[in-house]
Parts: structure tokens; sequence; C-alpha cells
């Protein structure tokens, strides 16, 4: 996940967000310092639809600042900030304490309270400074704060209206009792003795002239908003698993608060949500990013998944179109809405340039299936399915050698459109970089997943013809790959074919995909599992992208040394699928551990240096947390240590664990299979499966 159709890691992007405060709620977000001031020279402000609606914000009482206590984040969406005022001169303590409820959707509110903690009344002059330049997200993130931006403000009653009247963008603030002048609301309070003030604030922005209706109307209860309420549900419906180790319960419960955290609702189908890449600058919908997340996310919750193939569906490609790389049948790879995306994008608002999140869609249909889906909802889906496989063999395939390649259509565009998508991120040995076209390899296992899927689905529904068809082309494509892929002079899989056909012949994670999806010839598939175990590969904190003997490894690299949690979930989950299960257990104990260094929230990447060298992981510093297939990695982790395999359409259920020791006994409750609500229990005396049905009979493998 990088910067819109850039290449790779933006080395001017913003530090992670430390002592300052972050809110988020659907594709608005709020980053402030830790006392809520937002400078518009700062990578901050309070952002709708990438543009940003507040880039000043100051409060003072009686002319100074208040002094920050403490921050208490309620909610994802919500925080209180705590102040005091500064101490009068003579007196070593503050005479009132500042309170700032701040609620962000949509736009924001904020209760504002002030305390008299004296025993006497006072009077004191409050000020809110505010201002708004309008500037494009990726402005503010690349460090070009709007300086150009001309702005109106035009005070009324209670209320500052800020225009930026080219744009057609308007943001009015109204403050309950406020005296408005210039951009300022302006408060004159009296404080009656050891009692308190308050009013509430507004913050309403109109962009394109569409006004967005209040999250949080002033005088109704946050609790009873619909970000609220489905936060809650959100949490009533997640499973909870009960283990002997802190450090898999403490990761598990940040997985479900981040990715509930991480949720985008459709305005326009309020049922329908889908996972946006990574907060605070990533709350879009992204193909690839939405896809993996979404599979991840099967044991905890499949409306995520449906949510995302819906809405992906309604922007798959119609028409060749070289500005956004757009082609009949092809899945975006990134939805945005800020005006520096659409000029990248000629005009539109999604970028189509990966090579993979056309089988990865037809893949996660095919897994939705297997955990139960709606009838109808996959004939909905399965038009789409097909359009995506047509685009795999009509427009994937650019030479018709029966793989699929991809080459950047236009200068701004992705060179490389894989998961690695770095410009750096596919070489040779020697550290050497290919040319395009590049058949990537993991690229082939997801289409001869996607193949397979699509057969299952067809054999749901009658159709043979279909069924033979795709096994017949999965079989041709598995075979040819093995052959042309395999290098059995190192013992691994090329992570691609170049546009000569040679072999990128660097040792890479990217191997691990390709048991996750198996491909893998069951001769070939011990050499592999042990590269990716080998002191070259494995850091102890984790597999990295790129073996340390490769000519361009760097552990400060964002994907050639470096180690990535979901990659890891996926070469774990690979590991597993093929017997290796000690090897499984050695990956997920290493992130694991990993994540005791980062508060519990995997982050988006960490770098490779050894676990010998240093006995903590260090941080990648500009990596995004939380990032959603971060988040989800956990929840495959689980799913691979239980080896837990629905398959609902034959009614049957694959369960059989495999658990290290140090996370016994084990108890998942609320897994959410077909119908049916489960409870896995493993200890030392074996395991049982509770909440069956009898709709689902139990296969262990």
């Amino acid at each position: 996940m990088t910067s819109p159709w850039g290449d790779g890691a933006d080395p001017n992007a913003p530090d992670a967000i430390g002592a300052g405060v972050t809110l988020v709620e659907g594709s608005t977000f709020c980053v402030s310092d830790s006392g809520g001031v937002i400078n518009a020279h700062r990578a901050e402000g309070l952002f709708v639809r990438d543009t940003r609606v507040l880039s000043h914000w100051r409060l003072t009482i009686d002319g100074l600042e208040p002094q920050v206590l403490t921050v208490r984040n309620a909610a994802p969406y919500s925080a209180t900030l705590l102040a005091r005022t500064a101490p009068t001169p003579g007196r070593a303590d503050s005479l009132a304490l500042v309170v700032v409820g701040r609620h962000v959707g949509d736009g924001m509110r904020e209760d504002l309270t002030v305390r008299n903690l004296a025993s006497e009344p006072r009077q004191c002059e409050i000020v809110l400074e505010l201002g708004a330049d309008f500037a494009d997200l990726f402005e503010v993130k690349d460090g070009r704060f709007g300086d150009g931006a001309v702005t109106t403000a035009r005070a009324t009653d209670d209320a500052v209206e800020i225009t930026r009247a080219e744009l057609d963008m308007a943001v009015t603030v109204v403050g309950t009792g406020a005296v408005a002048k210039g951009s300022e609301l302006r408060w004159s309070a009296t404080l009656p003795a050891r009692g308190e003030w308050t009013t509430c604030i507004e913050y309403l922005p109109a962009l394109r002239a569409e006004a967005a209706a209040p999250r949080y109307p002033c005088g109704t209860p946050v609790n009873h908003s619909a970000p609220a309420r489905r936060l809650r549900e959100w949490y009533a419906n997640s499973p909870t698993a009960h283990t002997a180790d802190e450090t898999l319960a403490a990761v598990l419960r940040r997985t479900v608060t981040d990715l509930g955290a991480l949720r985008i609702f459709d305005p326009d189908h309020p049922e329908r949500s889908v996972v946006a890449a990574g907060a605070p600058w990533f709350m879009a919908l992204f193909g690839r990013d939405s896809l993996l997340t979404s599979w991840m996310v099967l044991p905890l919750d499949r409306r995520l998944a449906v949510g995302t193939l819906q809405s992906l569906a309604g922007l798959q490609g119609s028409v060749v179109e070289p500005a956004t790389e757009q082609q009949p049948g092809r899945i975006a790879h990134e939805v945005r809405f800020g005006r520096a995306a659409t000029r990248l994008l000629g005009g539109g608002s999604a970028y189509y340039g990966t090579a993979d999140a056309t089988p990865l869609f037809v893949m996660l249909l095919g897994e939705l299936h297997r955990w139960g889906l709606d009838p109808g909802i996959r004939d909905e889906l399965l038009p789409h399915a097909d359009r995506a496989l047509d685009w795999v063999e009509n427009y994937g395939d650019i030479d018709g050698d029966g793989f699929v390649e991809y080459q950047r259509a236009v200068g701004h565009g992705l060179a490389n459109q894989g998961w690695k998508d770095s410009w750096d991120g596919v070489n040779f040995i020697d550290g050497s970089m290919p040319e395009a076209p590049i058949a990537l390899a993991e690229v082939q296992g997801y289409v001869y997943a996607a193949y397979l899927a699509r057969a299952a689905l067809a054999a749901a529904t009658g159709d043979q013809d279909t069924v033979k068809r795709c096994r017949e082309r999965a079989a041709r494509l598995k075979t040819e790959f093995n052959e042309k892929f395999w290098l059995p002079e190192h013992g691994w899989f090329a992570i691609g074919l170049d546009r000569d056909k040679r072999p990128i012949d660097a040792l890479t994670s990217n191997n691990g995909h390709l048991l996750w999806t198996g491909i893998v010839d069951d001769d070939k598939a011990a050499s592999v599992a042990e590269h990716l175990l080998s002191p070259e590969m494995f850091s102890g904190w984790g597999i990295r992208t790129l073996a340390t003997s490769m000519g361009a490894y760097n552990p400060v690299s964002y994907h050639n040394g470096s180690v990535w949690p979901h990659d890891n979930a996926i070469c774990a989950a690979g590991l597993m699928r093929y017997g290796f299960t000690e090897y499984a257990g050695r990956v997920v104990t290493a992130v694991l551990d990993a994540s005791t260094r980062f508060g519990y929230r995997l982050p988006e990447l960490f770098c490779g240096f050894d676990r010998d060298e240093f006995d903590v992981p260090v941080p990648y510093p500009t990596s995004c947390s939380p990032q959603a297939w971060s988040a989800a990695a956990p929840l495959l982790f689980l799913r691979t240590l239980l080896r837990l395999e629905p398959g609902v359409p034959e009614r049957e259920l694959s369960v059989a664990p495999v658990v290290p020791a140090r996370y016994l006994p084990l108890s998942v409750t609320g897994l959410r299979v077909g119908p049916d609500v489960l409870t896995v229990t493993v200890d030392d005396d074996g395991w049982q499966v509770r909440g069956l049905s009898g709709d689902l009979r139990r296969s262990d493998r």
C-alpha cells in the first residue's frame, strides 16, 4: 500500500502519529496534537472525502492555550481531551479544568466544558480560532500544505463559514451561544463557584455543494449515533479467545478493535461495509488490500467480504482507458475522491493498475461460498467473477503465453503492480531490475486458485461445463507454472518472468503465497519450506520479503528485506496447507512475539534485522498503523493453527488443531461458519468443537 500510483514508500511521508490524537470514522478522520490543536503547516486536520476541511484549530482561555493533562480515547471516532488553564500569577495550581469531547464522522462535533475548580465564581473569555484550506489529502501528507489557497471567512451570529470558491467547497462551524467574529468563535463565560460552563460546536462541511448530515447533532447523545451502534454490534458479534498466552489474547483484542475502526460504510448502501486499507491516510477502498483483509476476517465476519465484493463489482472495469489503466473486467486497485487523485486518474476516482486484485476477487467469492454465502448474493456476483476471468484471459495475459503479466499504461501508474509495488520491489539475485511486462509468480497462483474457486461455484449451480473448463485451465496453468518458474539449481520459485521470459531469480517470500494457493507441485514444497525458514529468510521475528543473500537486500527497505505481518500470515497458511506444521507454528509465534514491541498492534511492516542481533523488532519509519491486512493477520494465524477449513456447500467442517503448547489451553468462541456459531477448545488432552447444529458434520484432517 503506497501513495496513490506512486513507486513505493514515500520518503517524505510524515512520521507516525506519536503523542497526537487520531480519530477515524469511515472516510472521515482528524489528526491533531494531544491538546487538540491543529496546525495548518503540519500533517494535521479534519479530513472528509480526502479533503482537509479544517486546517487550523486553536483554543484559548483568557488569551492562553490550556495545558494538556491527558487524552482518553473512548472509541475510534471519539476522544476526550483534558487540559487545565494556566495558573494565574502567584499561584501554583490551575483554577479551571478544560474538557473537549471530540467526535468525528462526516464532519465533527465538539462538546466544550470549562469547570471552575475554585470556591469563587469567575469570568473567562474563550476564543476558538479556525481555518480551512480545503487542501487535498495527498498535498497535506506530502508536505504541500495549500499555502496558495484563497479562502473567505464570513461571520454570522454564532457561526463561521469558510469557503474556497473556485473549488465550490465550504465548512460552517456553529458554536452554541457564541459570537462570531472573522474566523473566530468567542464566548464570555461565567463560571459559578465549583460549577461549570458548557457549549457544543458543530463542524459542517459542504463539498461541491454536497452537505452531509451531521452524525452527532448537538443535543443528542453520541452513544445513540449510527457509528456507536455499529461499533457495539461489531464487538458483540466478534469471537473471543481465551488462552494462557497473554500476547495472543492481547493481539486478538487489538485486532477486533482496529478492524472495527477501519470499516467504511457506503451511504447509498448503509448495510454494506468494506474495510479501508489503513488509518489515517488510507481510509479508502483498495482492491488488493481490502480483498485479502476480507479473506482473513472471515472467521470473525462475512459481511466485510460481501460488502467488499459488491463494492468492487460496482467499480469493475468496462472500457479500455489508459489514463486509469481501466480494462473490461478488471478490478480497481484504489478508489479516491481528492483532487490530487483525480488529476492523476485523468478525471476519474478509481485507478486499476494492479495485476492481482482481479483473480483475488474470484478467489474471495469462492472462499466466501465455502463459509456460507446467500445464493442470491452468489448469483448476483457470478457474472462479475466471469468478467474477471475474461480479463485474465483477454487483457491480463498480454502476450498470450498463458501467464498474467503487467506493464503500466501511463507514466504516472505503478511500475510494479503486485503487492510489492515499490519501484524496486521486484529484482534479480544480483539486485538488478527486470523490464516489463512482468509475470509475477504469486499472481499465477492467484489465477490458479481463482479457476478452482469458479469451478466450485459452478458445481453449486449445476454448471458442469464451467466446472470442467475451469478445472482444466487450472491444471494446465499449474503444469506450465511449475515448469517455467521453478529454479532447480536453487530450489525455489522465481518471483516472476521478465519481458524476455527470463526467470527473475531472487529468493523472496512470494514463495509462501504459492504454497497458500496450492499451485506448487508436491515434490517441490519441502524445498520451498526449507528456504522460507532458512537463516537468510527467517529473521526470528518473521519471514523477510527478500533473502539476506540477495543483491537488493536491505533490512530497512520497504519490500527488499523487511518483515510484513500479512505476508507472514499467508506464508504460515501455505506452510500448514502442505503439512509443515512445525514451520507454520514458528512463523506465527515469531510475529506474535514481535507484536509486544508495538503495543500488540502489528504494524504494516517492520525492519528485517535478525533477532539475534537486536532483541526487539526495529520499527520501519513510515509504517502505517493500524493497517488493515496487518490488523487481520492474527485471525489468519489463528485459523492456521486451528486448521479450520469450512465446507458449507458440502455440509462439512474440517478442524484439526496444531497449536504450540505456549498457547494452551485455548478456547475460541463465536466462530461463524454457515448458520452455526462455534466454540473450538484445545488443551493438552485434545480438542473439541461445540455448536454444530447438524447442518455441518465434523471432518478431521
